[in-house]
């Protein structure tokens, strides 16, 4: 599926082009489940940034993260073979600079993605660095390793920027979403007591199937009062919040504890916030920003599947991949939830 210029839904229509050759170091996977991403995809189509103005050329092939079998490698890749399931992350690095050397790619000087600044996994075949490939265990069906490498490796740095671990106390605002659901999971794999929260008036079947100790309808009379109830006398350690809604801000800002970090990796609102720095030092908290997972937390997320971690199944939509107009349409109304992944059938 390609876009010859930005639109709407209906610009992704299926074309032929040849088959991309892997270089020294590059790997070629045949693919079999392609997530959907929000930003990094539906936006993108559209023209809209902040990924839309970094594609240049049509036609385009989309598609970030993905999954698949090994269909070929380069002369110098020695650790992986053809017929190895694998999945791949999309993040493009030059190894070199600053960011690169301290071990945080995602501040390099010239960061990409697939399916972005090159082209993607919306295709039966993509070629990617053989870095970003990861193997899988057996049991890990090729939609949920998609799922996991969209958002398992942000997901792990949001929760290690927070220090979240056993005993914390976690909100997650919006946890219904692609991100927001494996956040939440992985903070229960840690033994992390979670809350979660979401516009439950509309979907009460949203957070279904989460780990969570507690839900919240974000939509709800006397949220702020709801998330104090939630978080306990202590308070919240940890708030993962990618919306960035002022009235949810001025609703937790309260329950978070001493200590406490909010975390954010996105904000769908561009509204300013009610700001105000008095709480940050009286209670030692900290608010920080994640851009994505580095190379360290992406190895560190896929050892954490070997372990036993796995999204949430009811949080994996699956959708053939000859209805990704739809998919995207669906994904832009916000009428779905979890993370949409497109299947190969």
């Amino acid at each position: 599926m390609v876009i010859n210029g930005f639109g709407g839904p209906e610009v992704l229509v299926p074309a032929e082009l040849p088959l991309p050759e892997p270089g020294a170091d590059e790997v070629r996977i045949r693919v079999q489940a392609v997530a959907v991403a929000r930003t990094k995809d539906v936006a993108a189509r559209a023209g809209r940034p902040p990924f839309g103005p970094m594609i240049t050329a049509f036609p385009h092939v989309l598609g970030t993260e993905h999954a698949g079998v090994v269909d070929a490698v380069g002369s110098a890749v020695g650790d992986l073979s053809p017929g190895t399931r694998v999945a791949v992350s999309a993040v493009l690095s030059c190894g070199k600079c600053r960011g690169c050397v301290i071990g945080h790619e995602e501040a390099c000087e010239t960061f990409g993605l697939i399916g972005v600044h090159r082209q993607g996994s919306y295709a039966e075949y993509v070629v990617a660095p053989a870095g970003n490939v990861h193997r899988l265990p057996d049991d890990v069906d090729a939609a949920s390793a998609a799922a996991v490498a969209a958002n398992g490796p942000v997901a792990r740095a949001q929760l290690d920027a927070g220090l979240v671990g056993e005993g914390s106390t976690v909100l997650v605002i919006g946890a219904g979403g692609a991100l927001g659901s494996m956040a939440a999971t992985l903070a229960a794999w840690r033994g992390a007591r979670v809350i979660g929260v979401d516009r439950l008036a509309d979907r009460p079947d949203r957070l279904d199937g989460l780990p969570l100790a507690a839900s919240v309808d974000g939509d709800g009379e006397q949220l702020p009062q709801l998330i104090a109830s939630a978080a306990g006398s202590w308070g919240l350690d940890c708030v993962i919040d990618n919306l960035g809604l002022p009235a949810v801000w001025a609703a937790y800002r309260p329950a978070v504890a001493y200590l406490g970090r909010i975390i954010v990796s996105g904000a769908i609102s561009h509204d300013a916030l009610p700001m105000q720095l008095l709480p940050f030092y009286l209670r030692s908290q900290s608010l920080i920003g994640v851009r994505t997972g580095n190379r360290a937390q992406m190895a560190a997320v896929w050892r954490d599947v070997h372990e036993g971690f796995r999204p949430p199944r009811d949080h994996v939509r699956r959708v053939p991949f000859a209805d990704v107009s739809n998919a995207h349409a669906q994904v832009e109304a916000g009428t779905t939830h979890g993370q949409t992944v497109l299947e190969m059938l």
